[in-house]
Protein backbone atom coordinates (compact mmCIF):
# COMPACT_ATOMS: atom_id res chain seq x y z
CA UNK A 1 0.00 0.00 0.00
CA UNK A 2 1.47 3.59 -1.13
CA UNK A 3 1.01 6.89 1.02
CA UNK A 4 -0.08 8.59 -2.43
CA UNK A 5 -3.26 6.51 -2.18
CA UNK A 6 -4.39 8.69 0.89
CA UNK A 7 -4.39 11.93 -0.75
CA UNK A 8 -8.11 13.68 -1.04
CA UNK A 9 -9.22 17.21 -1.23
CA UNK A 10 -10.33 18.40 1.91
CA UNK A 11 -12.20 21.77 1.98
CA UNK A 12 -10.28 23.91 4.44
CA UNK A 13 -13.71 24.61 6.38
CA UNK A 14 -14.65 20.83 7.49
CA UNK A 15 -11.55 20.95 9.52
CA UNK A 16 -13.85 21.48 12.90
CA UNK A 17 -12.17 24.97 14.95
CA UNK A 18 -14.29 24.15 17.86
CA UNK A 19 -16.04 21.48 19.42
CA UNK A 20 -19.88 20.67 19.07
CA UNK A 21 -21.69 22.51 21.24
CA UNK A 22 -22.23 19.25 23.33
CA UNK A 23 -19.94 15.92 23.59
CA UNK A 24 -22.50 13.57 22.13
CA UNK A 25 -24.50 15.89 19.60
CA UNK A 26 -21.97 16.06 17.00
CA UNK A 27 -22.37 14.10 14.16
CA UNK A 28 -22.13 9.90 13.59
CA UNK A 29 -21.40 8.07 10.30
CA UNK A 30 -21.86 4.40 10.97
CA UNK A 31 -20.19 2.05 8.32
CA UNK A 32 -21.03 -1.55 8.09
CA UNK A 33 -18.08 -3.70 7.09
CA UNK A 34 -19.90 -6.42 5.72
CA UNK A 35 -22.42 -4.46 3.56
CA UNK A 36 -20.86 -1.74 2.73
CA UNK A 37 -24.17 0.32 3.96
CA UNK A 38 -23.22 4.41 5.43
CA UNK A 39 -25.45 5.67 7.79
CA UNK A 40 -25.79 9.11 9.42
CA UNK A 41 -26.57 9.67 12.87
CA UNK A 42 -25.93 11.64 15.90
CA UNK A 43 -23.38 10.25 18.27
CA UNK A 44 -25.85 9.46 20.87
CA UNK A 45 -27.04 7.04 18.72
CA UNK A 46 -24.55 4.50 19.24
CA UNK A 47 -26.01 2.71 22.37
CA UNK A 48 -28.26 1.63 19.09
CA UNK A 49 -25.45 -0.28 18.13
CA UNK A 50 -24.18 -2.21 21.58
CA UNK A 51 -25.72 -4.75 23.12
CA UNK A 52 -25.28 -6.61 26.99
CA UNK A 53 -21.56 -7.94 27.23
CA UNK A 54 -20.54 -5.65 24.71
CA UNK A 55 -17.05 -3.71 25.59
CA UNK A 56 -15.73 -1.06 24.85
CA UNK A 57 -12.14 -0.40 25.00
CA UNK A 58 -11.49 3.34 26.61
CA UNK A 59 -7.99 5.23 26.73
CA UNK A 60 -7.87 7.25 30.04
CA UNK A 61 -4.82 8.69 29.01
CA UNK A 62 -4.69 12.54 30.27
CA UNK A 63 -3.52 15.50 28.12
CA UNK A 64 -1.42 17.82 30.17
CA UNK A 65 -0.59 21.85 29.85
CA UNK A 66 2.22 20.62 26.91
CA UNK A 67 2.46 23.71 24.99
CA UNK A 68 4.74 26.56 26.81
CA UNK A 69 6.06 30.25 25.84
CA UNK A 70 9.55 31.56 26.97
CA UNK A 71 12.41 33.85 26.66
CA UNK A 72 16.01 33.04 25.54
CA UNK A 73 18.38 34.69 27.93
CA UNK A 74 20.36 37.78 26.72
CA UNK A 75 17.76 38.21 22.94
CA UNK A 76 14.87 38.14 24.78
CA UNK A 77 13.18 36.12 21.68
CA UNK A 78 10.16 34.52 22.54
CA UNK A 79 10.69 30.58 21.83
CA UNK A 80 7.93 27.94 22.22
CA UNK A 81 8.56 25.30 24.22
CA UNK A 82 6.46 21.97 23.07
CA UNK A 83 7.00 19.41 25.88
CA UNK A 84 7.09 15.72 24.80
CA UNK A 85 7.88 13.43 27.83
CA UNK A 86 9.65 13.54 30.87
CA UNK A 87 13.02 11.90 30.10
CA UNK A 88 14.70 11.74 34.02
CA UNK A 89 12.27 13.02 36.74
CA UNK A 90 15.17 13.58 39.48
CA UNK A 91 17.44 15.52 37.16
CA UNK A 92 13.93 17.19 35.70
CA UNK A 93 15.04 16.12 32.12
CA UNK A 94 12.26 16.57 29.31
CA UNK A 95 12.07 16.14 25.43
CA UNK A 96 10.59 19.01 24.20
CA UNK A 97 10.50 20.75 20.27
CA UNK A 98 11.18 24.34 20.07
CA UNK A 99 10.00 27.07 17.83
CA UNK A 100 12.09 28.68 16.47
CA UNK A 101 14.47 25.81 16.48
CA UNK A 102 17.48 27.62 15.19
CA UNK A 103 17.79 29.95 17.71
CA UNK A 104 18.24 27.46 20.77
CA UNK A 105 21.21 25.89 20.71
CA UNK A 106 23.48 23.71 23.41
CA UNK A 107 24.06 25.79 26.57
CA UNK A 108 21.03 28.57 26.42
CA UNK A 109 19.22 28.89 29.27
CA UNK A 110 15.61 29.68 28.75
CA UNK A 111 12.97 31.45 31.36
CA UNK A 112 9.67 30.85 31.42
CA UNK A 113 6.64 33.20 33.54
CA UNK A 114 6.82 36.08 35.45
CA UNK A 115 10.06 37.27 37.30
CA UNK A 116 11.40 33.98 35.89
CA UNK A 117 9.74 31.18 37.57
CA UNK A 118 11.23 28.49 35.92
CA UNK A 119 14.69 28.67 34.08
CA UNK A 120 15.57 26.05 31.30
CA UNK A 121 19.14 24.96 30.45
CA UNK A 122 19.18 23.44 26.84
CA UNK A 123 21.68 20.00 27.07
CA UNK A 124 21.26 18.24 23.72
CA UNK A 125 20.35 18.20 20.35
CA UNK A 126 17.76 15.78 19.11
CA UNK A 127 16.31 16.08 15.79
CA UNK A 128 16.49 19.64 13.75
CA UNK A 129 13.73 21.08 16.37
CA UNK A 130 14.28 18.22 19.09
CA UNK A 131 16.01 19.45 22.25
CA UNK A 132 16.64 17.66 25.51
CA UNK A 133 16.29 20.72 28.67
CA UNK A 134 17.19 20.46 32.25
CA UNK A 135 14.36 22.67 34.44
CA UNK A 136 17.06 24.43 36.84
CA UNK A 137 14.37 23.40 39.75
CA UNK A 138 15.10 22.43 43.31
CA UNK A 139 11.94 20.57 44.25
CA UNK A 140 9.80 17.65 43.02
CA UNK A 141 8.95 16.39 39.58
CA UNK A 142 5.44 16.71 41.22
CA UNK A 143 5.99 20.66 42.26
CA UNK A 144 7.81 20.90 38.69
CA UNK A 145 4.45 19.37 37.26
CA UNK A 146 2.41 21.90 39.15
CA UNK A 147 4.28 24.61 37.75
CA UNK A 148 4.17 23.59 34.56
CA UNK A 149 0.64 23.03 34.19
CA UNK A 150 0.27 26.61 35.48
CA UNK A 151 2.76 28.05 32.54
CA UNK A 152 1.47 25.77 30.18
CA UNK A 153 -1.51 25.66 28.28
CA UNK A 154 -3.73 23.26 26.49
CA UNK A 155 -1.86 22.17 23.43
CA UNK A 156 -4.35 22.31 20.61
CA UNK A 157 -3.43 20.92 17.23
CA UNK A 158 -1.46 24.02 15.19
CA UNK A 159 -4.66 23.65 12.36
CA UNK A 160 -6.62 24.86 14.99
CA UNK A 161 -6.61 28.43 14.33
CA UNK A 162 -6.97 30.47 17.69
CA UNK A 163 -5.88 30.59 21.09
CA UNK A 164 -6.77 27.78 23.36
CA UNK A 165 -10.00 28.85 25.84
CA UNK A 166 -10.80 27.97 28.87
CA UNK A 167 -13.44 25.94 27.39
CA UNK A 168 -10.73 23.37 25.96
CA UNK A 169 -9.08 22.58 29.13
CA UNK A 170 -12.52 20.73 29.45
CA UNK A 171 -13.31 19.97 26.07
CA UNK A 172 -9.76 18.73 24.80
CA UNK A 173 -10.17 16.09 27.94
CA UNK A 174 -11.99 13.02 27.46
CA UNK A 175 -14.28 12.68 30.86
CA UNK A 176 -12.66 9.82 31.59
CA UNK A 177 -9.21 10.87 31.22
CA UNK A 178 -6.85 9.67 34.33
CA UNK A 179 -3.55 9.20 33.87
CA UNK A 180 -1.33 12.59 32.60
CA UNK A 181 1.26 12.06 30.07
CA UNK A 182 -0.35 12.40 26.56
CA UNK A 183 0.29 16.05 24.49
CA UNK A 184 -2.69 15.55 22.53
CA UNK A 185 -6.47 13.57 23.15
CA UNK A 186 -7.92 10.54 22.24
CA UNK A 187 -10.15 12.39 20.35
CA UNK A 188 -12.53 9.43 19.37
CA UNK A 189 -13.31 9.92 23.11
CA UNK A 190 -14.56 13.27 23.28
CA UNK A 191 -17.82 12.26 22.30
CA UNK A 192 -18.65 10.51 25.46
CA UNK A 193 -20.95 12.43 28.19
CA UNK A 194 -20.79 11.06 31.77
CA UNK A 195 -24.65 10.36 30.94
CA UNK A 196 -24.10 8.08 27.83
CA UNK A 197 -21.50 6.64 29.69
CA UNK A 198 -23.92 5.24 32.35
CA UNK A 199 -26.89 4.72 29.33
CA UNK A 200 -24.31 1.78 28.15
CA UNK A 201 -23.20 0.98 31.67
CA UNK A 202 -27.51 0.24 32.32
CA UNK A 203 -27.57 -1.58 29.34
CA UNK A 204 -24.97 -3.76 29.90
CA UNK A 205 -21.91 -2.27 27.67
CA UNK A 206 -18.67 -3.03 30.04
CA UNK A 207 -15.58 -0.74 29.89
CA UNK A 208 -11.87 -1.83 29.72
CA UNK A 209 -9.27 1.03 30.43
CA UNK A 210 -6.02 0.79 28.81
CA UNK A 211 -3.74 4.03 28.75
CA UNK A 212 -1.79 5.21 25.63
CA UNK A 213 0.03 8.37 26.29
CA UNK A 214 -0.35 10.15 22.75
CA UNK A 215 3.08 11.77 21.66
CA UNK A 216 3.54 13.56 18.21
CA UNK A 217 4.27 10.15 16.49
CA UNK A 218 1.13 9.71 16.33
CA UNK A 219 0.90 12.84 13.87
CA UNK A 220 4.14 12.92 12.39
CA UNK A 221 4.50 13.20 8.56
CA UNK A 222 5.23 10.37 7.03
CA UNK A 223 7.90 10.69 4.61
CA UNK A 224 8.02 7.22 2.71
CA UNK A 225 5.97 6.14 -0.35
CA UNK A 226 6.00 2.76 0.79
CA UNK A 227 4.47 2.63 3.86
CA UNK A 228 6.01 -0.83 4.90
CA UNK A 229 9.12 1.70 5.15
CA UNK A 230 7.67 3.87 7.95
CA UNK A 231 8.60 3.97 11.50
CA UNK A 232 6.76 5.13 14.26
CA UNK A 233 8.01 6.80 17.43
CA UNK A 234 7.04 5.21 20.28
CA UNK A 235 4.60 5.67 22.86
CA UNK A 236 4.32 4.46 26.33
CA UNK A 237 0.90 2.20 26.82
CA UNK A 238 -0.19 0.21 29.70
CA UNK A 239 -2.99 -2.31 29.83
CA UNK A 240 -3.70 -4.27 33.34
CA UNK A 241 -4.92 -7.80 34.10
CA UNK A 242 -8.14 -6.20 34.56
CA UNK A 243 -8.83 -4.78 31.38
CA UNK A 244 -7.40 -8.33 29.58
CA UNK A 245 -9.86 -10.27 31.20
CA UNK A 246 -13.13 -7.83 30.44
CA UNK A 247 -11.69 -8.26 26.33
CA UNK A 248 -11.18 -11.53 26.74
CA UNK A 249 -14.06 -12.34 28.30
CA UNK A 250 -16.41 -10.28 25.89
CA UNK A 251 -14.06 -11.80 22.60
CA UNK A 252 -14.46 -15.78 23.96
CA UNK A 253 -18.02 -15.06 24.20
CA UNK A 254 -18.47 -14.00 20.49
CA UNK A 255 -19.22 -10.30 21.59
CA UNK A 256 -18.87 -6.92 20.33
CA UNK A 257 -15.51 -5.16 21.50
CA UNK A 258 -14.70 -1.48 20.30
CA UNK A 259 -11.69 0.11 19.94
CA UNK A 260 -12.86 3.96 20.86
CA UNK A 261 -9.80 5.33 19.12
CA UNK A 262 -7.14 4.51 17.17
CA UNK A 263 -4.75 5.18 20.04
CA UNK A 264 -7.04 2.53 21.78
CA UNK A 265 -6.63 -0.11 18.41
CA UNK A 266 -2.80 0.51 18.92
CA UNK A 267 -2.73 -0.63 22.78
CA UNK A 268 -4.53 -3.47 22.35
CA UNK A 269 -2.69 -4.63 19.09
CA UNK A 270 0.56 -3.89 20.76
CA UNK A 271 -0.58 -6.71 23.51
CA UNK A 272 -1.73 -9.62 21.83
CA UNK A 273 -1.20 -13.55 22.97
CA UNK A 274 0.37 -16.15 21.00
CA UNK A 275 -3.62 -17.33 21.05
CA UNK A 276 -4.72 -14.24 20.09
CA UNK A 277 -6.11 -12.60 22.94
CA UNK A 278 -5.42 -9.13 25.42
CA UNK A 279 -2.50 -9.82 27.77
CA UNK A 280 -1.08 -7.33 30.36
CA UNK A 281 1.20 -4.86 28.91
CA UNK A 282 3.43 -2.18 30.15
CA UNK A 283 6.26 -0.58 27.95
CA UNK A 284 6.60 1.14 24.62
CA UNK A 285 5.01 0.48 21.42
CA UNK A 286 6.10 2.08 17.98
CA UNK A 287 3.69 -0.25 16.43
CA UNK A 288 2.49 1.59 12.97
CA UNK A 289 -0.66 -0.47 11.81
CA UNK A 290 -1.57 0.03 7.69
CA UNK A 291 -2.72 -2.41 4.98
CA UNK A 292 -3.00 -4.99 5.73
CA UNK A 293 -3.18 -5.88 9.00
CA UNK A 294 -4.67 -8.82 10.39
CA UNK A 295 -6.47 -7.08 13.63
CA UNK A 296 -6.38 -9.58 16.42
CA UNK A 297 -8.79 -7.85 19.57
CA UNK A 298 -11.90 -5.48 18.56
CA UNK A 299 -14.25 -6.10 15.85
CA UNK A 300 -15.43 -2.72 15.98
CA UNK A 301 -13.87 0.84 15.94
CA UNK A 302 -14.84 4.86 17.15
CA UNK A 303 -12.75 6.71 15.43
CA UNK A 304 -12.37 10.58 13.86
CA UNK A 305 -12.07 11.50 10.14
CA UNK A 306 -8.62 12.33 9.54
CA UNK A 307 -6.19 14.39 7.56
CA UNK A 308 -4.85 13.30 4.08
CA UNK A 309 -2.04 10.90 4.33
CA UNK A 310 -1.56 10.37 8.14
CA UNK A 311 -0.91 6.99 9.87
CA UNK A 312 -4.55 7.86 11.51
CA UNK A 313 -6.34 7.15 8.33
CA UNK A 314 -4.02 4.30 6.94
CA UNK A 315 -5.17 2.67 10.30
CA UNK A 316 -8.80 3.06 9.67
CA UNK A 317 -8.34 1.94 6.07
CA UNK A 318 -6.40 -1.18 7.31
CA UNK A 319 -9.37 -1.92 9.70
CA UNK A 320 -12.52 -0.98 7.28
CA UNK A 321 -11.12 -1.84 3.57
CA UNK A 322 -9.75 0.83 1.46
CA UNK A 323 -12.12 1.17 -0.68
CA UNK A 324 -14.69 1.16 1.64
CA UNK A 325 -13.29 3.80 4.01
CA UNK A 326 -12.46 6.39 0.81
CA UNK A 327 -16.21 6.13 -0.16
CA UNK A 328 -16.93 6.69 3.66
CA UNK A 329 -14.47 10.11 3.53
CA UNK A 330 -16.02 11.06 0.05
CA UNK A 331 -19.49 11.21 1.65
CA UNK A 332 -18.36 12.99 4.69
CA UNK A 333 -17.00 15.35 2.68
CA UNK A 334 -20.15 15.81 0.76
CA UNK A 335 -22.27 15.79 3.82
CA UNK A 336 -19.87 18.07 5.14
CA UNK A 337 -18.57 16.34 8.39
CA UNK A 338 -16.43 18.41 10.46
CA UNK A 339 -12.73 16.18 11.08
CA UNK A 340 -10.18 16.19 12.80
CA UNK A 341 -9.85 16.66 17.10
CA UNK A 342 -13.24 18.94 17.34
CA UNK A 343 -14.99 17.22 14.62
CA UNK A 344 -17.42 14.66 14.04
CA UNK A 345 -16.74 10.50 14.86
CA UNK A 346 -17.00 7.37 12.64
CA UNK A 347 -17.97 4.14 13.77
CA UNK A 348 -17.09 1.02 12.12
CA UNK A 349 -18.81 -2.41 13.12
Amino acid sequence: MKLSKFTFDLPENLIAQNPSKERDEAKLMVVHRDSGKIENKKFKNILDYFDEGDVMVLNNTKVFNARLYGRKEKTGARIEVFMLRELNSEMHLWDVLVDPARKIRVGNKLYFGEDDMLVAEVVDNTTSRGRTIRFIHEGTSEELRRILDLLGETPLPKYIKRKPTDDDKDRYQTVYAKHEGAVAAPTAGLHFTPELLKRLELKGIDFAEVTLHVGLGTFRSIEVEDLSKHKMDAEYVKIDKTAAEIVNKAKLANKRVCAVGTTSMRAVETAVSANKLLKPEEGWTNLFIHPPHEFSICNSMITNFHLPKTSLIIMVAAFAGYDLTMEAYKKAIKDKYRFYSYGDAMLII
